[in-house]
């Protein structure tokens, strides 16, 4: 019996290692620290300034200078960019990847007290897909089952980093709202009967019921906000309970935390614009927005950004009025628009998808490539370090063999803080030893999974 028990136990044992094995496999090769950089003779799209033929001097993680002639200074390494292309690091505005456990909080409509930063885990191969399609920042946004639901947070693609190492140090923090089919409908549908077999539905169940809940909860957060005011203004006596749920939302009212709404039809957004107005707070993003031409005029008097799709539709009901031509409608209304995946494989074709504003919307190549990099950096309020190449800021740059805007293109290197994180050169050449490494493994733990045979017990 005991050497069963061993036998279990080795097995168990194998399959932690072999799973350890794996991860540190495909870490290995993770980058340690910034170099200086040269990047030569490319064609530089920086997105603020114009585009030229020139360098870039990358050191100590930042883009050091840009121009048309850059000294190399000594010791620095020069990637030579030749008839390509560079870009400044992609930024997807709505990303769930890098979530572990799930992302939705749904067993109640407002779920403010949880957090992104939780559960972030480093080890998702999505996010080293994600580089190979040249996005370096993301947005990890908490799902959209809830009214108002969990806390967020941008990250960068930094591969072979802990959890906390992703984080992207100082940027402002945001959370979720959600209107529409998807908090309506994640209780009960209405007029399910209650019996035994049955749980209670969760309000709200219509979307008055949405936009009722989400202000209920700024009323109490007001109130709360307005306790917390007035002791801090003495600092006298017990200070008020710690409420996480209202904390956020506290946060919000404060300026301190954005909103990021996820929406499609026009009189939803119409209304949350309301309610932001009536509380006092601004919606920082509107996440997908398909019907935002509808309202594009209100949605910039609000201030408000908007993070859409490209040419999706009718994939769902709330999806039917999409249309192509929304995020250069928009734009031209004066909102700060981008475009963003909501998914693990699209987020790797941004490049592309801005390309069909300029198809579409008649946008220019400039503008375009502003969709998804320096707009979503200033819906996320951190365009003063990323979205364009300019001296100062960090060293977040994609180098392509073609137009980035084309179907064509592919990724050559992507660096993050002036380190190189993908380079398809080395990823080709070591596929083959990859690949006998993971046969390695796959036979170590198949040893490890042959049965035990189990040994006799003295007097048996």
């Amino acid at each position: 019996m005991r050497t069963q028990e061993s036998g279990a136990r080795s097995q168990k044992s194998g399959a932690r290692g072999l799973r350890v094995a794996v991860a540190v496999a495909l870490l290995v090769a993770a980058p340690l620290c910034a170099e200086t950089y040269v990047i030569q003779n490319a064609t530089v799209m920086t997105v603020a300034k114009g585009t030229f033929k020139g360098s870039i001097l990358v050191r100590d993680g930042k883009i050091a200078e840009v121009g048309e002639k850059v000294m190399v200074p000594s010791g620095a390494k020069v990637i030579d960019a030749s008839n390509q292309y560079v870009i400044p690091g992609i930024i997807d505005c709505h990303s769930h990847i890098a979530a572990d456990g799930g992302i939705n909080e749904g067993s109640v409509s407002v779920s403010s007290m949880v957090d992104i930063r939780d559960v972030l885990n480093p080890e998702d191969i999505a996010i080293y897909r994600a580089l190979a399609g040249g996005v370096t920042t993301a947005n990890i946004l908490h799902g959209s089952a809830n009214s108002i639901g969990g806390k967020t947070l941008p990250i960068k693609m930094r591969w072979g980093k802990d959890a906390q190492g992703l984080i992207f140090e100082g940027a402002t923090p945001g959370i979720k709202f959600a209107l529409g089919e998807n908090p309506k409908r994640a209780g009960n549908p209405t007029g399910r009967a209650i019996n035994a077999g049955a749980a209670p539905a969760r309000y709200p169940a219509t979307r008055m019921g949405v936009e009722d809940v989400i202000r209920e909860a700024f009323v109490e957060a007001k109130a709360y906000k307005a306790e917390w005011d007035a002791w801090e203004k003495t600092r006298t006596g017990i200070p008020p309970r710690k409420d996480l749920k209202l904390e956020a939302l506290k946060e919000v009212l404060e300026g301190r935390r954005y909103v990021h709404a996820h929406c499609y039809r026009a009189d939803e957004i119409l209304m949350l614009l309301r309610v932001a107005d009536e509380f006092g707070f601004k919606i920082r993003t509107l996440q997908h927005v398909l019907e935002g031409y509808k309202v594009a005029k209100e949605i910039a008097a609000h201030g408000a950004g908007a993070s859409t799709f490209s040419d999706w539709w009718s994939y769902k009901m709330e999806a039917f009025d999409a249309i192509p031509y929304n995020a250069a409608v928009m734009m031209k209304y004066g909102v700060i628009v981008s475009l963003n995946s909501d998914d693990a494989e699209l987020m790797r074709h941004l490049n592309s998808e801005a390309g069909k504003a300029m198809k579409y919307g008649g946008v220019s190549e400039t503008e375009a490539l502003a969709m998804v990099t320096l707009n979503p950096a200033k819906q996320l309020g951190i365009d003063n370090r990323v979205g364009s190449i300019e001296t100062g800021k960090d060293a977040d740059l994609v180098i392509y063999d073609k137009f980035p805007l084309s179907d064509y293109a592919k990724v050559q290197k992507v660096l993050i803080d002036g380190t190189i994180y993908f380079d398809r050169d080395n990823e080709v050449s070591n596929r083959p030893a990859k690949a006998a490494e993971k046969q390695k493994l796959i036979d170590k733990e198949k040893q490890n999974q042959r049965p035990q045979t189990p040994t006799r017990r003295q007097g048996q």
